[in-house]
């Protein structure tokens, strides 16, 4: 009789290929999932909505240690590597692999300290270990795993191991997944990450074979563990005979992973269907994402709001690093001109009091003032205009030609900051809108700054060639 597996996998199997924004949502769910909860298991401190808020949006939010940050970065570009690798039925599974994937999740070489020695120790990436590695157990007992001496041979055994399986069909995939994760396991090759590659690896097995690939859930971690515990226990204590396991000795192991597959094999057939792929908990922790993003808390409500107080803010994270970008740009074309110079209109809330104050420099650096007259004034800015003027045209020897650059305008409302941009003859045709406490992202800024300085080459281009 055909398993609850079988059926599934034979039924996902017969909905390929999915149509691209069903496999998009399938993709999307698991990089959330697998990246959050892999390196959760580890001790990362990223929330879920942080995780999302990186790998989706590439924000940064909360009080996290950055290299968590980078840490999980590096962890979804090891995945895309293992799909890439695993993909490509060509290409065999190697130890230089192996050591590569390492090398891409743990980043760059770092000192580390474990509780158990009074100085740190650096972490050499992508190399197999140099000193004993052990964790303590439940009983405070330490548990070994295989000495440095004995890890290249095993290593080397495990992969030649993998292939011959591979090539012979004598466990299927599942199997194979669950024996390749644990004796991986027992030799733990390296200093740091052997977890995450563990599990890197089983989905690398399982992508190979067209299952899809499993989380396990940083909630169910004592579980997991103490699986692998009860495997420990049928293989004995010599890591040499957990690295060289059998799939008997690991049966309690294969069941875990079997009721995983089966999860994962149920999300993707609904996927394929078109159906919802949420789990009981999603819509709770997209509403926290969404709380997170547009910053729904007690103290985040004041910089939602018009004030002096959000004005300053949006132009020390808005106005000023947007100019600087421009300004940047622009010294490339300063070769072209006799001079430049910049123009700066404020305009405030309370037009009956002065409504606007004109600055003007011959360096952009100029606008650094920008700030400081915002803070002496009694009034609340309303308006921000910045205007650009290079003046004289070398290559057609013309100092009096003056070029209008176009203009950024920076207006503050109830609520949010709007960009504009223009080119100086046409409506305003580029707009990004902010709430108070956001920043521009590199990409928004670089558009803003490319669309400018496209209408300028254009500008003199035409000059030129006149």
């Amino acid at each position: 009789m055909m398993s609850r597996i079988q059926q599934l996998h034979e039924e996902w199997q017969s909905l390929q290929p999915l149509k691209q924004e069903d496999q998009n949502r399938l993709n999307r769910k698991f990089m959330l999932e697998f990246n959050y909860n892999s390196n959760h298991i580890e001790g990362n401190t990223l929330t879920y909505g942080q995780t999302r808020l990186l790998l989706m949006f590439g924000e940064t939010m909360g009080s996290a240690n950055m290299r968590d940050y980078q840490e999980m970065k590096a962890h979804n570009a090891g995945l895309e590597l293992v799909k890439i690798e695993a993909a490509d039925e060509e290409r065999p599974l190697t130890e230089s692999f192996i050591r590569e994937l390492n090398k891409i999740i743990l980043v760059e070489d770092f000192w580390k300290k474990n509780d158990s020695q009074s100085t740190p120790y650096k972490i050499h990436v992508g190399v197999y270990k140099t000193r004993p590695n052990s964790v303590i157990t439940a009983t405070g007992e330490p548990f070994e795993y295989t000495t440095p001496e004995e890890t290249p041979a095993l290593m080397s055994d495990l992969v030649a191991w993998y292939k011959e399986v591979e090539n012979q069909k004598t466990l299927n995939p599942i199997e194979l997944a669950a024996l390749f994760h644990y004796r991986y396991i027992r030799i733990h090759p390296f200093e740091d990450g052997n977890g995450r590659i563990a599990r890197l690896l089983a989905n690398y097995i399982l992508f190979r074979h067209n299952y899809p690939m499993i989380v396990i859930k940083s909630d169910d971690k004592e579980n997991y563990l103490q699986i692998l515990h009860q495997c420990d226990i049928l293989t004995g204590d010599r890591s040499s005979d957990g690295a060289r396991a059998t799939i008997e000795q690991i049966s309690p192991f294969v069941d875990y992973f079997d009721s995983l597959v089966e999860q994962s094999l149920i999300i993707a057939i609904k996927a394929a269907k078109g159906e919802s792929i949420d789990e009981p908990d999603d819509v709770d922790k997209n509403l926290a994402l969404l709380k997170q993003r547009i910053g729904q808390n007690r103290d985040e409500q004041v910089k939602l709001t018009y004030s002096e107080e959000s004005v300053e803010q949006a132009i020390e994270n808005i106005v000023m690093p947007l100019l600087a970008a421009w300004e940047i740009k622009l010294k490339d074309f300063d070769s072209l001109f006799y001079k430049r110079t910049v123009k700066v209109q404020i305009t405030y809330s309370n037009s009956s009091m002065g409504t606007t104050v004109d600055n003007t420099g011959k360096y952009f650096e100029d606008i650094t003032i920008l700030p400081s007259i915002v803070r002496s004034s009694r009034l609340i800015v309303k308006q921000i205009e910045a205007k650009t003027y290079p003046q004289g045209l070398i290559a057609k020897v013309q100092p009096n030609i003056d070029f209008n650059s176009g203009k950024i305008l920076f207006q503050f409302f109830d609520n949010a900051c709007n960009i504009h941009i223009n080119d100086g003859t046409n409506p305003l045709t580029k707009s990004i809108s902010k709430l108070y406490h956001q920043k521009l992202t590199e990409e928004e800024t670089q558009r803003i700054v490319q669309a400018l300085a496209g209408f300028l080459f254009d500008n003199v281009n035409q000059r030129i060639n006149i």
